[in-house]
């Protein structure tokens, strides 16, 4: 896309738009010193259905300009990754499954098709954020990657369906969707893409799981030594759920 100028300006209207939101609600915190109210994680959505692998940057960008806001850390590093995510898979997403609907569809098989769409990219965002911060024993898989599921399904779902509704006709009508300024970029074929989506649930479901068993210490294998199994976990989390990330990440790769 980095080739294609259109595709550039649309990645900085992305970043743009999604920093413009963050910015002045960093201030409002939703759990001190670990995240703040995020309206802003609607942008993200909404421009994946508009610009597919624009959005996927331009949300990367967007919350790393958010983050010079608030704080600059280690932790920023899996923030714009898991960022990247949340903006990649959605549209990523929705050309496996949709079969060519509009996102903007009511009837209710494409509303349960949304939510999981979103969900599926929430997730992945949330483990690779938690899982990244627990490694560097900044904050607890359990805290943060919760709370990330949380503010982005609550802007997924509160947020971006009326934005969507309002936006999207209007750029379809504009030939501005990532179809009409890219149609050279084709999908892989229909089983690759199929196996990547069944690797990603597995990944990101299989991350979720572990990684809050694990930072809560519910949950310890009996191969593992015991002087992991004290907080933050972070070389426990290092090795249960490292192998999910990856799944996941291989899965996004071949959708």
């Amino acid at each position: 896309m980095w080739r294609n100028t259109r595709m550039v300006v649309l990645c900085a209207i992305s970043a743009a738009l999604y920093a413009a939101v963050l910015v002045p609600f960093k201030g409002v915190p939703l759990i001190p010193g670990v995240t703040e109210l995020r309206p802003a994680n609607a942008i993200p959505v909404v421009c994946s259905f508009l610009f597919g692998p624009a959005a996927a940057w331009g949300s990367a960008i967007g919350n790393m300009i958010g983050d010079f806001f608030g704080g600059v850390g280690p932790g920023d590093i899996f923030g714009f990754l898991g960022n990247l995510f949340y903006g990649y898979v959605p549209y990523k997403v929705w050309r496996i499954i949709a079969d060519g609907e509009s996102p903007v569809s009511r009837s209710p098989v494409t509303v349960a098709k949304y939510v999981a769409t979103c969900l599926m990219a929430s997730m992945l965002c949330a483990d690779f954020v938690g899982w990244g911060d627990n490694l560097l024993a900044l904050r607890p898989f359990g805290v943060l990657g919760n709370i990330i599921v949380f503010n982005n399904m609550f802007a997924a779902l509160a947020l971006s369906p009326f934005i969507l509704i309002a936006v999207y006709p209007r750029v379809r009508k504009g030939r501005m969707l990532y179809e009409d300024v890219m149609p050279e970029l084709k999908p892989p074929p229909r089983l690759t893409s199929l196996c990547g989506l069944a690797m990603l649930l597995t990944g990101e479901v299989g991350a979720w799981v572990t990684g809050n068993l694990v930072s809560t210490g519910y949950w310890l294998p009996h191969f593992l030594p015991a002087t992991m199994a004290v907080a933050p976990y972070d070389r426990a989390i290092a090795i249960v759920v490292s192998p999910f990330i990856l799944l996941a990440v291989a899965g996004v790769g071949l959708m």
